[in-house]
């Protein structure tokens, strides 16, 4: 039996019947051996020379072309063939004549043995002229046609396509084959993460690599992954931040202006907003103020957004509203305490642990923690709060309790110098002056490791060796850090659905 025949008598739903699967297989497996034994190696090394299928489509009328890439499409007509190939940037069709063909080399007749061992999803070498077909569509007629890549398992149909998530997102290649958005998207984040480096790049900043394996994990409130170090005999993390203690260690250093871009890893809960590792970007600015910061972030996502998407203008569908969000226009201030009494209308300066707690169970959102801290009660009700906000904005006045990194204010010592980016009902970046008294950051990460100790495994870590370089003096410095979530909201998609291998649950 044929594969067309396999095909045909199970027209239901074949994306998972491992039977077809199986036998399709089996027939291009053979049709693989019988490329051998003819004297065709069915993967040949290149190189192969090419144009792309646009350069093709443009080509005038006459010219000899060279191309190559899959078979999407292929029909036959008698002594004429007709398919689709598709490349990078696009497709074009392509036509095989048994008058036209030269292939000396294949067994005769060479235009029968190429049609009884080509399928839709090999990839084929073709040299030929570029023509219009009768009916007007720009075509190569191949003189020279090689098949230089055997697929052994078929496409799914391609306009049914992949239907369940779960699958499109484990077999992410034929989701990027078959969806020319999802393909745009991986462009578009391409292009999100070189305006940005560009961006800093030109305010003087230096773009410099910390450490990924760390023996104490800082910079934020994760719970890290945790490994075993053979060599050293060790118990080693990767890192929850992009190097910020690291990279505040090279203003302790003397440089000035510096950032990463790369990858860090947080052992937790996976969400529409959250993953376990993602492409993280953070700086840190030495004799600038949290207030520098925040006209530095609003130019760099104007900036971003602008060179990514060519406007500054988006909608947002999150926790059941629609966002209109306006980059381009001044952003506004939030006050922290002040916008949770506007919307949860409790007042979280006078409240007393039992009304923090009575307000977040009338938000309905779960939270398994028996016995929450205090700080952990006001960042719970913040996180609903914020739904609420459109922005584009700065989050100001956070509480202390919450910043264990922040300096603190100089008028109001039980709020810090910190902001978060506001748009779209969530936080799309963190910034603030950072602490550089070595006194009271030890005392910050002695409050933390109590914190730790009593059950709070997101709390910081204390980091002597910091303490010790801040000892040395690090001048006054603003950080800030975003991630890729901030290009999944400007996408209105899901950050699963804007990383192009997310992490999946591991197949049964």
């Amino acid at each position: 039996m044929s594969e067309e025949q396999i095909q045909e008598e199970n027209t239901n739903d074949t994306e998972n019947d491992s039977s077809v699967i199986e036998s399709i297989r089996q027939i291009r497996i053979e049709k693989a051996k019988n490329l051998r034994e003819a004297g065709v190696d069915p993967y040949p090394a290149g190189p192969f020379e090419k144009i792309s299928t646009q350069q093709a489509l443009a080509a005038s009328e006459g010219d000899a072309v060279s191309i190559a890439g899959r078979v999407m499409s292929s029909r036959t007509m008698g002594n004429v063939s007709f398919g689709h190939i598709h490349d990078e940037s696009g497709e074009i069709q392509f036509m095989l004549s048994k008058k036209q063909l030269d292939e000396p080399e294949l067994p005769e007749p060479a235009y029968k043995f190429i049609l009884k061992n080509l399928d839709i999803g090999d990839f084929v070498h073709i040299e030929g002229e570029r023509i219009v077909t009768k009916v007007g569509e720009p075509t190569v007629l191949a003189k020279k046609f090689r098949i230089i890549t055997k697929s052994l398992r078929a496409l799914p149909e391609k306009h049914a396509g992949l239907k369940n998530e779960d699958t499109l997102l484990r077999k992410r290649y034929l989701d990027i084959l078959q969806n020319k958005d999802v393909q745009e998207m991986i462009y578009k984040k391409a292009i999100f993460w070189k305006s940005t480096r560009r961006f800093l790049e030109d305010q003087n900043f230096i773009e410099v690599q910390t450490p990924i394996l760390e023996h104490t994990t800082g910079g934020g409130d994760a719970k890290p992954f945790e490994t075993h170090h053979n060599f050293l005999d060790a118990k080693v993390k990767l890192r929850i931040s992009t190097g910020e203690l690291w990279q505040k260690q090279l203003l302790v250093g003397g440089l000035e202006k510096v950032f990463e871009i790369g990858r860090q890893f947080r052992n937790e809960n996976q969400s529409r907003e959250h993953a376990n590792d993602y492409d993280q970007m953070e700086f840190y600015w030495a004799y600038a103020n949290f207030e520098l910061g925040m006209k530095l972030v609003e130019d760099l996502f104007k900036h971003v957004a602008q060179e990514t998407f060519g406007t500054q203008t988006f909608e947002m569908n999150r926790f059941g509203k629609v966002h209109k969000v306006d980059l381009s226009k001044p952003w506004e201030r939030y006050d922290f305490a002040e916008t949770i009494k506007q919307i949860a209308n409790i007042d979280i300066n006078t409240a007393t642990d039992e009304e923090l707690q009575k307000a977040l169970d009338s938000t309905g959102v779960d939270h398994d923690e028996k016995a929450p801290s205090r700080a952990k009660l006001i960042d719970r009700i913040w996180k609903v709060c914020r739904r609420e906000i459109t922005g584009p904005g700065f989050l100001v006045n956070e509480l202390f309790e919450l910043s264990p990194l922040a300096k603190r204010s100089p008028d109001t010592p039980n709020t810090v110098e910190r902001f978060h980016v506001l748009i779209g009902g969530s936080e799309l970046g963190n910034g603030y002056s950072e602490l550089n008294d070595p006194v009271d950051q030890l005392e910050r990460f002695n409050t933390q490791q109590q914190m730790r100790e009593a059950g709070d495994d997101e709390a910081q870590e204390a980091n002597y060796d910091f303490v010790e370089a801040l000892e040395y003096g690090m001048p006054p410095a603003v950080g800030f850090g975003m991630s890729e979530r901030v290009f999944s909201f400007l996408m209105d998609k899901s950050l699963r659905e804007c990383q192009i291998f997310p992490l999946l649950r591991k197949e049964e």
